[in-house]
């Protein structure tokens, strides 16, 4: 089998077979990182931490490879006006945390945000959960392909501004990269794409799975870009 196309608690396939050839380097990623090469902030030991999930997508645009992101309403109380991979809390429908329920999630998640038809996308693994401290999730990013796209687009605007893609090779141009640095000190990767700045937890998936896919390019990690304490 090689879709995963229910997310309302039936079986959920993670499959290789198939993949275009320029994912293998991103497959291997998958299989081989550890979470302390992924981020410092990993899960609680005592189980604390509300679960969630987030879809990376794989697509294929017209530039070739892209990535499938959305902008959150500038109104939520959380990440407001922040770019981010389509996702959320598990739901107990779900399933179980440990199990399928991540995967589960973040298909269900990426439908309910993008609109896009869950049954056009193949799962092909998951990262280490990681933690996101100024929220609380602890958050398992899930990878998918989309082999068959469908319209994308903002279904709930009370929570997402657009849903937009872009290019990998926009993402590992040097002119669009820079340091993001908040006003309490903490500094992270940024990527300044398709009139997004893109930060965070979002930017560091991003830049860890360019730089362990082999795909990343020398930038200059001394460019800054300021943000508010809003952010």
């Amino acid at each position: 089998m090689r879709r995963a196309s229910d997310t309302q608690g039936g079986q959920v396939t993670v499959s290789k077979e198939g993949l275009p050839g320029w994912l293998d380097p991103v497959v291997h990623a998958v299989e081989t990182v550890r979470p302390r090469q992924l981020s410092r902030f990993l899960p609680p030991e005592d189980g604390a931490g509300r679960q969630s999930a987030v879809l990376i997508l794989f697509g294929e645009g017209a530039r070739g490879p892209e990535l499938l992101l959305m902008e959150r309403a500038s109104s939520l109380r959380s990440h407001a006006g922040q770019p981010s991979f389509p996702g959320g809390a598990l739901d107990p429908e779900d399933g179980d945390p440990s199990g399928d329920g991540p995967l589960r999630a973040a298909l269900r998640e990426a439908e309910e945000e993008t609109g896009l038809d869950p049954s056009g996308v193949q799962l092909f693994g998951a990262l280490p959960r990681l933690y996101i401290p100024v929220s609380g999730f602890v958050v398992t990013p899930v990878l998918g392909w989309w082999r068959e796209p469908t319209p994308v687009g903002v279904v709930d605007p009370n929570e997402t501004a657009r849903v937009f893609t872009v290019p990998v090779v926009d993402l590992t141009d040097p002119g669009n990269r820079a340091t993001a640095v908040h006003p309490s000190g903490h500094r992270g990767p940024a990527f300044l794409v398709e009139s997004a700045l893109v930060w965070g937890f979002t930017a560091g998936i991003i830049d860890r799975l360019l730089h362990f896919a082999g795909w990343e390019r020398p930038w200059d990690r001394e460019k800054q870009v300021p943000l508010d304490w809003r952010a």
